[in-house]
Parts: structure tokens; C-alpha cells; sequence
């Protein structure tokens, strides 16, 4: 069915996944072009099955493919005719001029970005500045503005990929769904983990947080979500702690770690207090450090990004190396070793 470029919300609508928004969650789908819906009306229209996929029941984690349509079913109270907002196109500034000087590797294919901690990668509620809105300046010559094809937290800094072509869009959005991308983060945990390498396999649900606001909790029902981890330097406090997600769960590797009682150094939403450690900064230290996959050229490719100020200045605090190892270096931590499983409070 034809894609409707007048959503009329007091009718039933078919919408026709397009090639930028393939690999895309669903929820995110939404969130994008109709953002004026809400998580909370988006979850129970999906729980009551009046959202599909291809006429089947769809999930708010479901990654979509080019060609895919969606029901729409009526939103009274959204209004006739809204059209969904659309990033604003930054291409000069400063702005703009950070984000070129943030280009870790650029082909015909693929940008790959260090992401700073404390910017969005996509527009919501109240959040006027985010990445979506500057990638024209990522250009450099195309036709079109790059695509996201993941995402990160917006105080998760690190690597950021991005597509620059429909074909790659595609392609990496597919090696993303397979689990085909090798993902390596650094975290300073507050406590050092036992053992001190393993596999965290805790399922995730989305909950309410004691103090309001959606955040992710074990749950038997919850969605499976599995991490691999090593403890690479430690203090009595503190340990620096590469993170491995085999499985791509919102949150996961926060939630992760204060699950096991070890929080990550900053990350007040999932540690509360105990994720505060006296002279370090109070920014989430968690960082998107390497990424490795095989690109849509065939080459098989890795890329590192350095450590965000903050971060930087608590590794030269402890006496922690600074760069990163090269993608695939270290040790992968034994998988018959399992985490302790514990709430995290």
C-alpha cells in the first residue's frame, strides 16, 4: 500500500517502510514521525495488537525492513493532517564543525563518528539538538544526508556509524539485526565485578523508575539480553570493565551492571548513590570504544574512538592506560563463566 503523506489520525493508515528507515526499531519508527504519540499510548496500541507489521503483531524492539508496512490505527486526539517533524538541516557553525571534526573513518559507504556524551542521536521531547538534525554536514559531496543505522544513549559517547547510501543503509542495518557487528565498550564500574570475567545473561523488561521516567529491570518475561565482560585494571573501588553486548537491549549494559552490584560511575538512574564516587566527575562513564564488521565494500574493518574528556581525566586519575586496545586484541571472557544474578535496588 502507498505510503500516506497526510496522516488523517481519525482513520485507519498503511505506511510503507522506506529505505532510510530500515533496521530502525519500531518504537523509534514512531518516534520519529509521530512523535507527538507517546511510549506510554505507543505501548498499549502495540499490546492490544492494533499496531502490525505486515499484518502481524508487532513489538516495540521489532526492526523494520524497506518495504514493510505498518498499520496505523486511529489516534483521536492527535489531530488531522499533522505532519511529523522533521530535523532541522545544520550545515554551517560550530555545531556543524564539531561534528566533521568528529569523523573517525569516512568511505564511500560508511562515516563513522565519536559521538560526545550529552548529545542525542535523534530529536524527542524538549531535545532541540541532536545528531538527526546536523547530518547534512556530513555530506561531504553526496546527494543525500547519511542515515543512522544504530544508536546510542545520548550520555554514551564513542563510535556512531552511519550510512551513507540506501545499499549500505540496508546492508549494515541486516549485519546489525544478525548480530554480525562486534561491539566493545569501557565502563568504570563503581566496585570491581565477581568473577572477574564472565557472562551476564539477564532477561530485561521496561518498568517505571522509582523516581518516574521508563528504565529497564529483570524480569523472567522480559526480553533476553546477554553481555560479555572482563575486568581490565582495578582499584578497591573502582574497576575499569570492557563490555561485550551479544544482544542489543536497550539500556543493557547500565542495567547489566547494577544488576550484579558493581554500577557504572555516573549512572545515577540505575546506581542511585552508589554509582557516585567522591572526586570523579558525576558524567555516566560508559563508552562506545571500538566497533567491528565486515562493511558493505566486503572489507573486513575496525575502528576505535578515545575516551571523552571526562573519562580521560578519571583513567589518568586511577593510573589506567588511555588508548584503546585494537578491536580483537583482548582475551574474549570464557562463556561457561555466568554472572551472579542480583537486582540492583
Amino acid at each position: 500500500m502507498p505510503k500516506a503523506e497526510t496522516p488523517n489520525y481519525l482513520a485507519v493508515q498503511t505506511v510503507a517502510v522506506t529505505a532510510s528507515d530500515a533496521g530502525a526499531r519500531l518504537d523509534r519508527w514512531f518516534q520519529r514521525h509521530i512523535p507527538e504519540l507517546g511510549h506510554g499510548r505507543l505501548q498499549k496500541l502495540l499490546r492490544t495488537a492494533q499496531v502490525k507489521v505486515d499484518g502481524s503483531r508487532a513489538t516495540a524492539s521489532q526492526r523494520l525492513e524497506a518495504g514493510q508496512t505498518i498499520r496505523i490505527p486511529p489516534l483521536p486526539g492527535l489531530g488531522e493532517k499533522r505532519e511529523p517533524k522533521k530535523p532541522a538541516a545544520v550545515t554551517e557553525g560550530k555545531d556543524a564543525a564539531d561534528l566533521v571534526a568528529r569523523v573517525l573513518y569516512r568511505d564511500e559507504d560508511v562515516i563513522a563518528l565519536n559521538k560526545p556524551s550529552g548529545l542525542a542521536v535523534q530529536g524527542g521531547t524538549g531535545t532541540a539538538k541532536h545528531i538527526d538534525g546536523m547530518l547534512d554536514a556530513l555530506r561531504f559531496g553526496a546527494d543525500a544526508r547519511p542515515r543512522l543505522v544504530h544508536r546510542l544513549d545520548r550520555d554514551t559517547s564513542g563510535v556512531l556509524l552511519l550510512a551513507r547510501t540506501a545499499r549500505a543503509a540496508a546492508f549494515l542495518a541486516k549485519a546489525f539485526q544478525g548480530r554480525n557487528v562486534r561491539k566493545t565498550y569501557w565502563a568504570l564500574t563503581r566496585g570491581v565485578p565477581s568473577p572477574r570475567a564472565g557472562t551476564i545473561d539477564v532477561p530485561l523488561a521496561k518498568a517505571e523508575g522509582p523516581m518516574g521516567g521508563e528504565r529497564m529491570e529483570e524480569s523472567e518475561e522480559g526480553d533476553r539480553a546477554v553481555t560479555d565482560y572482563r575486568v581490565v585494571e582495578d582499584l578497591v573501588r573502582a574497576a575499569w570493565v570492557e563490555l561485550m553486548p551479544l544482544t542489543g537491549r536497550t539500556h543493557q549494559l547500565r542495567a547489566h551492571m547494577a544488576a550484579i552490584g558493581t554500577p557504572i560511575v555516573g549512572d545515577r538512574k540505575y546506581g542511585g548513590s552508589e554509582a557516585v564516587l567522591p572526586g570523579i566527575a558525576p558524567k555516566l562513564h560508559l563508552h562506545a570504544a571500538a566497533l567491528a564488521l565486515r562493511l558493505p565494500s566486503g572489507k573486513q574493518w575496525h575502528v576505535t574512538a578515545p575516551l571523552p574528556e571526562h573519562m580521560r581525566a578519571t583513567w589518568k586519575l586511577m593510573g589506567f592506560a588511555e588508548k584503546p586496545q585494537r578491536h580483537g586484541e583482548g582475551r574474549r571472557p570464557a562463556r561457561s563463566v555466568r554472572a551472579p544474578r542480583r537486582h540492583s535496588g
